[in-house]
């Protein structure tokens, strides 16, 4: 199994591409804490990895909240006794907010999108350092490579930020054998906190600007996640993978 022996932390694993996340490491050996403020759905998500013979626990967690994140490593070593993979998956979408000026929105989406996958990082990385280096996949978006009409700017700034800071933290931490990869996913189906897309475009419009002509699956996106934080990958950091359909290719 190419996760065997490791411990990962995935945010928003409880709901979408999170939760594939979550029980695909599982199922390729991980021991899954699966990180939400939905607690329901996160247990669960834990239900399913333990019937199907796998290790998980849930922790309640807002990636915006410091404090939370503190703890939430430290449950995580307490339980499973070290650190190895961190998934930034957590995140809410620009499509729902109708007023693109507003600063409100904006702050929201960078402290959860952005804030989020750096307070992540900073309290996942000396834990890591303990167990002889790991693996951090930040999950971005091809809103964070290109701009959009239909989504509040603040959406493509926080992916944009997640794109950056990736690349940073991978160059700092590299020597420590710390391995952060962004994965920057295309259309996929609408998020927990996705409204209509503000531009009117149908369907079919959306899916013509896709090379593939189709959305993705989260599975799609869990299977590349996985190939980051697995030792396949092992020199490959700092770098972005698209999951897109070709979108970002034209």
């Amino acid at each position: 199994m190419r996760l065997e022996g490791k411990v990962a932390i995935i945010t928003g694993g409880a709901h979408g591409m999170g939760a594939e996340e979550a029980k695909l490491f599982a199922r390729e050996g991980a021991k899954v804490v699966i990180a939400d403020i939905r607690n329901d759905d996160a247990r669960k998500v834990e239900a399913e990895i333990v019937e199907a013979g796998g290790e998980s626990m849930v922790v309640m967690l807002d990636v915006s909240n410091e404090n939370q994140w503190e703890q939430a490593v430290a449950q995580t070593v307490a339980q499973f006794g070290k650190l190895d993979i961190l998934v930034n998956n957590a995140g809410i979408s620009g499509s729902g907010e109708k007023d693109f000026g507003s600063t409100a929105a904006w702050n929201q989406l960078m402290d959860i999108n952005a804030k989020g996958v750096f307070l992540g990082m900073k309290h996942s990385v000396p834990e890591m350092e303990k167990a002889g280096g790991g693996a951090i996949v930040n999950i971005s978006s091809i809103s964070g490579m290109v701009g959009q009409s239909y989504v509040h700017p603040g959406y493509n700034a926080s992916k944009g930020a997640v794109r950056l800071v990736t690349k940073a933290a991978a160059v700092q931490h590299a020597k420590k054998g710390i391995r952060v990869n962004s994965v920057h996913p295309g259309s996929m189906p609408a998020m927990l906190t996705s409204g209509p897309r503000g531009d009117g475009g149908s369907q079919e419009a959306r899916l013509a600007a896709i090379p593939m002509g189709r959305e993705g699956l989260p599975i799609e996106v869990a299977n590349a996640v996985l190939f980051m934080a697995s030792d396949e990958a092992s020199y490959i950091t700092g770098t972005e993978l698209m999951v897109d359909g070709g979108f970002t290719a034209r």
